[in-house]
């Protein structure tokens, strides 16, 4: 069983949408979701509470860690990972998952307690690894051939799915692993959860 100080995780990207709203509500903020014919979108331009950071925000922060450069994965750009590099599909979770990085033990067999890892460059933890999250972004495939530079996209306003940015405790393959994996769903998984942010006052 996980521990209070664990990642939660089996919620929906609207649980995580609500429980945004309901801690923006708690502090006075304006909630930055509303319910519109049965599904929660956000509202554009981002009111002040809090929110699940956009797919571009996660890049920033995690893959390219406020602007040192696209890293291939957290710990670096060697595989196999380094023995603390984070809480991957190990030897510890052999019996819950089917494939497991050789040789490789981070001791949590699901989800590990919050920052038992090193932080990245930006003060960030677990980026990859313990459990991947929900961004606030609708999934799309980009275009092919679009080369001009986007700032700080928000994604379409409207789809059928959400991103899950990040490799969890599950994932134990080099693709994986890598900062540039993106996944899709709208389903609960035992190994997704959500951050939290906020535009800056």
């Amino acid at each position: 069983m996980a521990g209070d100080n664990n990642p939660v995780a089996r919620v929906t990207w609207a649980d995580a949408v609500q429980y945004c709203n309901w801690l923006s509500a708690r502090e006075g903020l304006t909630p930055v979701y509303k319910e519109e014919f049965g599904e929660w979108v956000a509202i554009r331009p981002f009111p002040d509470g809090y929110r699940l950071p956009t797919e571009a925000e996660w890049a920033w922060a995690i893959r390219y860690q406020g602007g040192n450069g696209a890293l291939k994965y957290s710990w670096g750009k060697e595989w196999p990972p380094r023995r603390d590099a984070g809480n991957y599909a190990d030897q510890s979770a052999a019996d819950l998952v089917p494939t497991v990085i050789p040789g490789y033990n981070d001791g949590f067999a699901s989800t590990a307690e919050g920052g038992k890892f090193p932080a990245n460059a930006l003060g960030i933890f677990d980026g990859a690894g313990n459990v991947a999250e929900w961004v606030n972004d609708f999934y799309t495939v980009p275009a092919p051939g679009i080369t001009a530079p986007m700032v700080d996209p928000l994604g379409p306003e409207r789809g059928q799915s959400h991103v899950i940015r990040g490799s969890s405790w599950r994932h134990a393959t080099p693709t994986e692993l890598r900062l540039s994996f993106r996944d899709y769903g709208n389903e609960p998984r035992p190994d997704v959860g959500f951050r939290v942010a906020r535009n800056a006052d």
